[in-house]
């Protein structure tokens, strides 16, 4: 009978989440509660290969964590008999007792797919498999603007609450709990951020990241400059700081330019020169995050900076906000809302295109602390 408990205890838990920097932030309350779990399990996660050099892994968030010890990792949408073949093996030689699945909505008939896969490589216990259209889709129903941002209008469930509602046999998995959003930064990696931030000597800050890696998520550099130029009018006191992927570097500096010629505070750039958690313990001293859809705006919520972010509709709205309370989010309600596409031709990104300087500009200054008498008067 010992035998038989003994043997009920996970010792290998696979986790299977693909995606990179964004996707595996916003699944950090999902990883927590199969920590929780699984407490005294080997963790590894299966993920895919980043497709470009502005997509981090997803080891580069969660490694030395503690919330997953090992990875495996393949190309996503592979339909190579040879590698998988070798994933197969992998896993096979691997021998997990049990599988937590936590990938975006595909298909029900992926997810069948997947599933036969994995009863493939040993695995007999399978948790939180899609088979459903509930499962598969966030839900459309209100949810409080603090768990959303500020965007009013119709809502979707939030990609991170549906994968912990999928994971419902593991236990209780609360969003509003700091802890859950926990990126457990090292010591070493916030006095990295200290030191990168030292040009500023002890200035407040305004936090920028311009990347995103899909086309229909940019909002253009020219509308940022006009932005920018009107904050450092409006803030003489706060100064400006650049976080971004190395390929971003020369456009970020554009923008420090800007700010330059319209602000005695510093600009400092820090594109390539910190890695993504580094780059959250940065964030975590500013005064707010003003970004695309994309991954660093789900580093700054998860490290409860007030965030300003702007969003094109190719998601529907509050499926991928920035998840807490005191963010604002600028999201225009289209036709063609919901599309999907990473490129937009057809519509010209008429949805994030619409979206105008003086509307970011309006939520900002309703986000941003007053630093002196004068700005409060000139805005």
């Amino acid at each position: 009978m010992r035998t038989l408990r003994h043997a009920a205890v996970p010792k290998r838990v696979l986790l299977y989440r693909l995606g990179s920097l964004g996707d595996t932030v916003v699944a950090l309350p999902a990883f927590h509660l199969a920590a929780r779990a699984f407490s005294g399990a080997e963790r590894r996660l299966l993920t895919s290969v980043p497709p470009n050099a502005k997509a981090p892994s997803a080891s580069v968030i969660l490694d030395g964590t503690g919330l997953i010890h090992g990875f495996f990792r393949y190309n996503y949408g592979t339909r190579s008999p040879g590698e998988l073949l070798r994933l197969w093996w992998q896993l096979l030689r691997w021998r997990p007792d049990v599988l937590v699945y936590m990938s975006g909505r595909s298909s029900t008939a992926d997810a069948r797919r997947n599933a036969l896969f994995f009863r493939l490589c040993g695995i007999r216990r399978l948790i939180g498999v899609p088979l459903t259209d509930d499962m598969q889709q966030c839900r459309r129903e209100p949810i409080e603007i603090g768990a959303t941002g500020y965007h009013r209008g119709p809502t979707f469930e939030h990609e991170s609450s549906r994968l912990v509602r999928n994971l419902a046999e593991l236990g209780p998995g609360n969003l509003n709990d700091p802890s859950s959003w926990d990126l457990r930064l090292s010591p070493a990696e916030r006095e990295r951020a200290n030191a990168a931030l030292t040009p500023l000597a002890g200035t407040p800050f305004i936090a920028v990241s311009f990347g995103t890696k899909n086309q229909s998520n940019d909002w253009q550099p020219e509308n940022w400059h006009a932005l920018l130029a009107r904050v450092a009018q409006l803030y003489p006191s706060l100064g400006l700081v650049l976080c971004g992927a190395a390929v971003e570097t020369e456009t970020s500096e554009d923008a420090a330019v800007v700010w330059r010629r319209h602000s005695d505070r510093p600009a400092v750039n820090l594109c390539g020169a910190l890695s993504p958690r580094e780059s959250a313990a940065v964030f975590a001293r500013a005064q707010v995050f003003l970004g695309h859809d994309s991954g660093p705006v789900h580093l700054a919520a998860a490290v409860r900076t007030p965030c300003v972010a702007v969003y094109g509709s190719r998601n529907f709205a509050g499926i991928w906000f920035p998840y807490g309370k005191g963010h604002r989010v600028l999201y225009h309600h289209v036709d063609c809302e919901g599309c999907r596409l990473q490129t937009c031709i057809a519509e010209k990104k008429k949805c994030v295109l619409s979206i105008t300087v003086d509307e970011v500009l309006s939520h900002l200054v309703q986000v941003l602390p007053k630093h002196s008498s004068s700005e409060i008067e000139a805005i």
